[in-house]
């Protein structure tokens, strides 16, 4: 009875180094604690460290999503290797010709945060939400730990989507490192793209070559990036267990003004939460596809001239954002023959489709407006 009870307890101190998002360590790191386990017995009945699961997660984007008022399915399409992708649809019979808008959300989102504009976006074509592969409700499983082949998946996942749904082309919109993903995709798949839209992209200028000695960087900040390089950029938040709530509350306190127009409540920050301290999958794809910082191991300015000229591109920034907004126009000159429009909106910062969301809903239209 004490070796099941011990054996169930490895499990459970298992799935807790996994959750951390450090699954290099889990080998390495179980030896010792297989040791020391059988000297502490864990009691059956702790608790889950963080208070979350998929039922809450589902229940989170529930509220989110009830001030919708437009009429939409949400469902499951599966992909290859037994994966899905959540998502959302929005389409109606006097809107079934046009060019569907598909939304592609950035790093740790999910389809909620789009929640002020699906009824505006709506109302002219088509629109699909989807949580990216290994984020959201989506799928969340092992990505690849080579930069290019853990991109090669986000973009495949969206390629296999595409054609479970059936759509023949679509005007991307992406936000952050959906940007990144919209741009990789459409240039492998430049027949499915006829307009990009980027919002606040991440991963489009290279790394700043700058000489350590002009900028001199304190031991003790080498030492704690030297700790935590191995980890997860949420793990902290899965760290702090049942601390996670309050702590998304306190250091984002923004997000629920975002949305103060649609809730007086926790609801964003707990829809946030519940998102962000699932299993690691997507955010480990997305930290082995970074160096240092948080710039990207494959920069997209890079391989801009491999996008087809024809493919219109809209990039859309936050005047308050700490987005760097010189891609923008390096892609404007890169591509001199080619429609490249640079919108910046006053008063937004990176959340520039929470911040805004009238603007922005208006913006958005209206450049897609000549396409089909």
């Amino acid at each position: 009875m004490a070796e099941q009870a011990v054996t169930a307890n490895e499990g459970v101190v298992q799935r807790m180094l996994s959750v951390v998002g450090v699954p290099s360590l889990v080998s390495s790191v179980w030896g010792y604690v297989d040791t020391t386990i059988r000297w502490c017995w864990i009691p059956s009945w702790l608790p889950s460290w963080c208070p979350t699961s998929q039922v809450q997660l589902q229940a989170a984007e529930d509220r989110m999503l009830r001030c919708v008022d437009s009429t939409f399915s949400k469902k499951y399409v599966p992909i290859s290797n037994g994966n899905r992708l959540w998502t959302l649809t929005f389409s109606s019979d006097h809107l079934k010709d046009k060019t569907p808008m598909v939304l592609l959300p950035g790093f740790g989102g999910g389809v909620g945060l789009w929640a002020q504009n699906l009824d505006a976006l709506s109302q002219r074509r088509p629109v699909f939400a989807l949580d990216l592969l290994g984020f959201g409700q989506s799928s969340r499983p092992l990505f690849s730990t080579d930069a290019q082949e853990a991109e090669e998946q986000f973009v495949e996942s969206i390629e296999q989507w595409r054609a479970q749904v059936g759509l023949e082309s679509m005007v991307v919109l992406g936000h952050n490192l959906g940007g990144y993903l919209a741009v990789s995709y459409s240039i492998k798949y430049p027949g499915r793209v006829k307009h990009i839209v980027l919002v606040e992209p991440w991963g489009f200028p290279e790394r700043p070559n700058t000489v350590e000695a002009d900028r001199p960087i304190p031991v003790w900040i080498k030492a704690l990036g030297a700790m935590f390089s191995p980890f997860n950029p949420l793990a902290g938040l899965r760290l702090v267990g049942p601390l996670g709530p309050t702590l998304v509350q306190t250091l984002r306190p923004d997000f629920k003004r975002k949305f103060l127009s649609m809730f007086s409540d926790n609801t964003v920050s707990e829809y946030i939460y519940h998102l962000n301290v699932q299993t690691p999958s997507g955010e480990t794809a997305f930290k082995n596809m970074t160096v240092p910082n948080g710039w990207a191991e494959r920069p997209m300015l890079q391989r801009m001239d491999q996008l087809q000229p024809d493919i219109p591109i809209t990039i859309i920034y936050g005047s308050r954002s700490s987005i760097d907004s010189n891609s923008g126009s390096t892609i404007k000159q890169m591509r001199p023959h080619s429609h490249v429009e640079i919108i910046t909106i006053r008063g937004a910062g990176h959340y520039v489709y929470a911040d805004q969301p009238e603007d922005f809903n208006h913006r958005v239209l209206q450049a897609c407006d000549k396409v089909d």
